[in-house]
């Protein structure tokens, strides 16, 4: 049974991906903004749904280290693992003339964040300055993205109704498919005998990634590389904006382990600093660059261990 499950879930996120991507395209053309802005916002914010139930339930359980861990540590795998594996498939076309404010964006959230670090924690204060910076980018990005997508010629459209529900079933479908393919894995690994510790560096860590990798493959599989970038940017941006902003305003985020600023913080930001020069030096993530984002996120799962 526990297989069956496992089998289950990967199908779970490859059509639940299919549907997401398909919906979230139509959707986009159909309100003339550019599918960029659909992966930035409703992909890229619908994709980290686990992440924030995660992250507000271990602050409410007072395990303030592993929401903040659980933001840092999907962030570094959204760029190093799930981006480096998309490109691996399919090469990753991403000009950073035409999303420099989007990477800006992102940039300067892990920015943001590690000054508030400083302090130990997010103070209400504080993630309330996020939420509202949140709320800043979502305006910018909708008033952007409709008058880059004018110049676009209308096309034949599935009707917006139908679009939207296949755009949200897609969604619900590829957190089942996530929700059964981590605990099935689980299951498997812990009859091989493998440590809890291992367990939860891989499969649970990596778990939470998943709405975002399998979105980001099928994207980029479609040739709808926007929505695949889109996608990751845009996840990045709401988990440290959206998701600490919720968590730290339900609950005051306290007692941090320093090692976040010390080891994780500056992978946050170099892996984002990273794609900003894949953006603008190659105009995307090849292959070749694909394998080295991979190499890198192994090298930091590595010093984790």
């Amino acid at each position: 049974m526990v297989y069956i499950l496992f089998v289950a879930g990967l199908l779970g996120l490859f059509f639940g991906g299919e549907f997401l991507v398909r919906g979230a395209a139509n959707v986009a053309r159909s309100y003339r903004i550019s599918p960029m802005v659909i992966g930035l916002t409703i992909v890229g914010f619908g994709t980290s749904t686990p992440e924030l139930l995660v992250s507000l339930n271990a602050a409410l359980d007072g395990a303030s280290s592993i929401a903040v861990g659980n933001v840092l540590g999907s962030n570094i795998a959204n760029i190093l693992l799930i981006l480096g594996l998309t490109a691996l498939i399919y090469p990753v076309a991403v000009d950073g003339r035409r999303v420099w404010k989007d990477l800006a964006f992102m940039v300067g959230a892990a920015v943001l964040l590690w000054i508030m670090l400083l302090g130990d924690g997010l103070s209400r204060i504080e993630a309330g300055v996020l939420v509202a910076a949140l709320v800043g980018f979502l305006v910018m990005s909708f008033l952007s993205g409709r008058t880059e997508a004018e110049e676009t010629d209308p096309e034949a459209l599935t009707p917006v109704w139908k679009s939207a529900l296949i755009t949200l079933g897609g969604l619900v479908v590829l957190m089942v498919g996530a929700r059964l393919l981590v605990d099935s894995s689980t299951q498997i690994a812990r009859s091989f005998g493998i440590s809890e510790a291992v367990i939860g560096l891989t499969i649970v860590a990596v778990g939470t990634s998943l709405p975002e990798l399998a979105t980001s493959v099928i994207a980029a599989w479609r040739r709808h590389s926007e929505i695949a970038v889109g996608n990751v940017i845009g996840s990045n941006i709401f988990n440290v904006l959206g998701i600490l902003g919720i968590t730290g305003l339900v609950l005051p985020i306290e007692g941090l382990d320093p090692r976040f600023l010390r080891e994780d913080m500056p992978w946050v930001l170099g892996s984002s600093l990273l794609l900003v020069l894949l953006a603008f030096a190659l105009k995307g993530v090849p292959r070749w660059a694909g394998v080295l984002l991979l190499l890198a996120y192994g090298g930091y799962v590595a010093l984790m261990l």
